[in-house]
């Protein structure tokens, strides 16, 4: 029988891991028992752990959660008590009393922390107290392609450095292939807890512990469909796309993750004002390529950083404005010198970052396939027509090609219990989950009810997905849709007027249980319908405003409010 120390160390892993760890775990130790069968020697005592440190992670993908289980394993493997911990579940009353802390957090949007990170992020900015027997450390996972870099890891550190902790290591900025360089801080980490008698110990267990991968199955897909969605007089183009492929797995909430390539034009137009010839092999992030394929698939060559612009600056050696630019503005306003200048700019390029686009498909509907529902952005520079790099490169799609793609899982965007009523509120590709979710709870016969906000601008050209609305209303699946079509008439009217006009409706279903889920633009729509949820709350409620804000966190954290806002 195990001891209570040891007792508690198992079951902390367990509750924290997943299920594939725990196969992995089970596995490992069976290895471990049948190395000891034949040995007469007694198993040496491990003596009582010396250290404790808390890992503490804030995730919007779940590879903030992954990492922080990894470290957790071989910190216990060094015989250091390690605590798993979400930031939204962690008890913030326990923050003065942790010796060793860790935090492993991602940045969401612009710059702001996942919405898992919030309550700690928060509270660690906004109550004034002082925690100088702490000692911390940051691991930051962000996305380069992306201005504010890490900005959620950056500001934790600050604050707990700013409020007496004390580093334990320094902070670490992870790109999106993050698993060297976390194993590698954390390496640091456990140097730097000192602990020369438990490693001796354990040392020949920790050298079979293999690295966990965290790299995302990729799908090779068909596209068996392509669609607009909008009709004639419409001011957008709304891409409808089905891709089958084998062996697909998702859930409703979750979204696909395509890496889009750049314009054969735009390609071509930059190998010539350079002069470099395409064939020429390059590496590039230890894979070797032709120029060409480094340009057309590999590399972003839209809307550069300030940081890459000021490093293609000091390469080129001219004074460059520190604003974005796409890499041929900058080649044709500041040239760089020859072919073999060129290829060091791109060679500190940054990777083109996956999109993701909310399924709009259900497992139980759609075996084997998945939907996806793509506006193509436009938008002016200097007067001239642009577009946005995916949604153009998706809208030009054919039928038949081949697309590959990965899914990205959203737990924070889970249908409930079948028996419970949820309210959906999703204008323009806002639509997408709720099409999955309606679809999915008709192929199982789910009971609760559903209600259904959606808007766009008119109603003949731009009412995505009408038919299916309209049969899911016919037949049932649907037990109240509301439409807001903001340009047929005077005066704009949007999805939260109409919560508005059924706001004792709307209400009493949130009283009587029902989830409510938000889904589209973060702005202006997002705050828009949050600030009407608010208000239905406290004038349907008879509340405070800050009582009306508290039983909207309540709601949150409950799971019964759920954002996928962009």
């Amino acid at each position: 029988m195990l001891g209570e120390n040891k007792l508690k160390i198992l079951l902390d892993l367990v509750q924290t891991s997943s299920k594939d760890e725990l196969l992995w775990m089970n596995g490992y130790m069976n290895g471990i028992v049948e190395g000891l069968a034949g040995k007469a020697e007694p198993v040496p005592h491990v003596p009582a752990a010396q250290k404790k440190i808390t890992i503490l992670y804030g995730t919007e993908t779940g590879n903030s959660k992954r990492l922080a289980t990894d470290f957790a394993v071989r910190a216990k493997a060094r015989n250091i008590m390690a605590k798993v911990v979400g930031m939204d579940q962690y008890r913030l009353a326990d923050l003065p009393k942790e010796d060793v802390l860790l935090a492993v957090v991602s940045t969401h949007g612009e710059g702001e922390p996942p919405i898992a990170a919030k309550k700690f992020y928060d509270h660690i900015h906004n109550n004034g107290f002082k925690l100088p027997g702490l000692r911390f450390g940051v691991l930051a996972l962000g996305d380069t392609s992306y201005p504010l870099f890490c900005k959620t890891g950056e500001d934790v550190d600050m604050q707990l450095d700013l409020l007496g902790g004390k580093r334990i290591a320094q902070l670490q900025k992870c790109d999106l292939e993050y698993e060297e360089e976390a194993n590698r801080w954390f390496t640091d980490v456990l140097q730097n807890l000192n602990e020369p008698a438990a490693e001796a110990i354990i040392a020949p267990l920790v050298a079979v512990v293999p690295v966990k991968k965290t790299g995302k199955q990729i799908y090779e897909g068909r596209v068996i469909s392509h669609i607009n969605l909008n009709d004639r007089g419409s001011n957008k183009q709304t891409y409808h796309i089905e891709i089958a492929a084998d062996n697909l797995e998702y859930e409703c909430g979750d979204s696909v993750g395509i890496v889009a390539e750049n314009p054969v034009t735009e390609v071509e137009a930059i190998l010539q004002i350079v002069g470099a010839d395409a064939g020429r092999k390059i590496t590039f992030k230890n894979e070797e390529m032709s120029l060409y394929e480094l340009l057309r698939s590999k590399i972003n060559i839209y809307h550069l950083t300030e940081r890459l612009v000021k490093m293609y600056a000091s390469i080129v050696e001219q004074d460059v404005p520190a604003v974005r630019f796409n890499l041929l503005d900058l080649l044709k306003i500041y040239p760089v010198k020859d072919a073999a200048q060129f290829e060091e700019v791109v060679g500190k390029m940054n990777a083109i970052s996956p999109r993701l686009y909310t399924i709009a498909s259900s497992p139980g509907a759609h075996d084997g396939e998945v939907h996806i529902l793509v506006v193509k952005d436009q938008y002016h520079v200097n007067n001239e027509l642009k577009f946005g790099l995916c949604s153009n490169y998706l809208g030009l799609l054919e039928v038949d090609t081949t697309q590959r793609f990965f899914i990205q899982p959203n737990k924070r965007f889970r249908l409930p219990a079948a028996d419970n009523d949820i309210i959906m509120i999703g204008p323009g590709t806002g639509i997408a989950p709720f099409r999955s979710f309606l679809a999915e709870r008709e192929a199982t016969g789910a009971t609760g009810k559903n209600w259904l906000f959606f808007g766009e601008q008119h109603f003949v050209s731009d009412f995505l997905y009408q038919t299916e609305i309209q049969n899911w209303y016919e037949t049932g699946v649907l037990s109240k849709v509301n439409l807001a079509f903001s340009r047929d008439q005077v005066e704009k009217i949007y999805v939260q007027h109409k919560m508005l006009e059924h706001a004792a409706e709307f209400f009493a279903w949130v009283e009587a249980g029902a989830h409510i889920y938000l889904c589209g633009q973060k702005a202006p729509m997002g705050i828009d319908v949050e600030r009407t949820l608010l208000r239905i709350i406290q004038e349907q409620g008879n509340y405070t405003e800050a009582k009306a804000k508290e039983y909207l966190d309540q709601l949150e954290a409950a799971g019964r409010y759920e954002k996928d806002v962009y």
